[in-house]
C-alpha cells in the first residue's frame, strides 16, 4: 500500500538556529516567524537540538522577583530534572538552551511513522533529516494533519486500487466502497472471512480514513483453519511485499 511520505508534507524552508546564536536573536526568529520552536544545528547542517518556546520561558521564569518569605525548612530539589532547568536558565545561546539530542524523521518515513514518533516523545515537530543526518525541512503536527484533508473520491479510489485489487486480487467493485468525510463503509460479499478482516484492517491504515464501517459478508469461515495453516496477518505480509 502506498502512504503520504513526511518529505511530501515538511517544510523545506526551515527556520534554523546556530550552536552560538545568542538568546535574544533566538527570541527573535521565533516571534518574526511566528513559530514556537526551531532547530539548531552545526556547520555541516546536522540537526544538534531543538529550541521551543518552553525553553525560553525557563530563562524568563529565573529572572529576579519580589522576595519571598524565608522558611525554616527549604527542599532544594537538586534532581537531574531540576539541574537541567537551572543550567538553561543561565544559558545564553541556542546550543545550552536547546533540548538535545534531537528527535527527527526521515524524509521518506510515513506520515503514520512521524505521527507515532510524536505521539510517543510528546513533541510537536520534528526536523526532518535526509540519509546523511542532514536537515531538510521540518514537519509540525498540524502539517501531519494535512492527511485528513484528502477528499472522498480520492480515498474511495485508493481503496478500490490498493486493497481491493492490488492487496487482494478482486475486482475494484466487487465490494461498493462509499466514503463520506472520511469514514468508508465497505459493502458486499467476499470468499473468505480471514478477506473480511484484512480488508477492513486495510482499509484503517489508508491515508485520510476517519474510521471503517464493516458490512461485508463472507460465504466460507477460515477461521477454523489447521494450526499449520499460514494465518491471515502472514497472507497480507506476503502481498505487500510483493507491491
Amino acid at each position: 500500500m502506498k502512504h503520504s511520505k513526511v518529505g511530501a508534507l515538511m517544510t523545506s524552508d526551515v527556520v534554523r538556529a546556530e550552536y552560538g546564536t545568542p538568546f535574544k536573536e533566538v527570541a527573535l526568529l521565533l516571534a518574526e516567524h511566528r513559530i514556537s520552536g526551531l532547530p539548531v544545528v552545526d556547520d555541516d547542517e546536522k540537526v544538534l537540538g531543538v529550541i521551543s518556546e518552553t525553553d525560553l520561558m525557563t530563562r524568563q521564569a529565573d529572572a529576579p522577583g519580589p522576595p519571598e518569605p524565608h522558611h525554616r525548612f527549604h527542599w532544594h530539589g537538586w534532581t537531574p530534572g531540576s539541574r537541567s532547568r537551572r543550567t538553561k536558565a543561565r544559558s545564553r545561546t541556542a546550543g545550552r538552551l536547546m533540548s538535545s539530542p534531537a528527535i527527527t524523521v526521515h524524509s521518506d518515513a510515513t506520515v503514520a511513522e512521524a505521527a507515532r514518533v510524536m505521539a510517543r516523545r510528546r513533541v510537536e515537530r520534528l526536523p526532518v533529516v535526509d540519509d546523511e543526518e542532514r536537515l531538510v525541512g521540518i514537519v509540525t503536527r498540524r502539517d501531519l494533519l494535512q492527511v485528513f484533508l484528502r477528499p472522498d473520491p480520492e480515498i474511495a479510489a485508493s481503496v478500490r486500487n490498493d486493497v481491493l485489487v492490488r492487496a487482494l486480487w478482486l475486482t475494484p467493485y466487487s465490494v461498493d466502497v462509499d466514503v463520506h468525510e472520511g469514514v468508508v463503509t465497505l459493502t458486499g460479499q467476499l470468499e473468505r472471512r480471514s478477506e473480511c478482516a484484512m480488508a477492513v484492517e486495510m482499509c484503517r491504515q489508508t491515508d485520510g480514513v476517519v474510521a471503517v464501517v464493516d458490512h461485508l459478508t463472507h460465504r466460507f469461515d477460515d477461521s477454523w483453519r489447521r494450526p499449520d495453516e499460514p494465518t491471515p496477518e502472514a497472507i497480507t505480509g506476503n502481498w505487500l511485499r510483493r507491491l
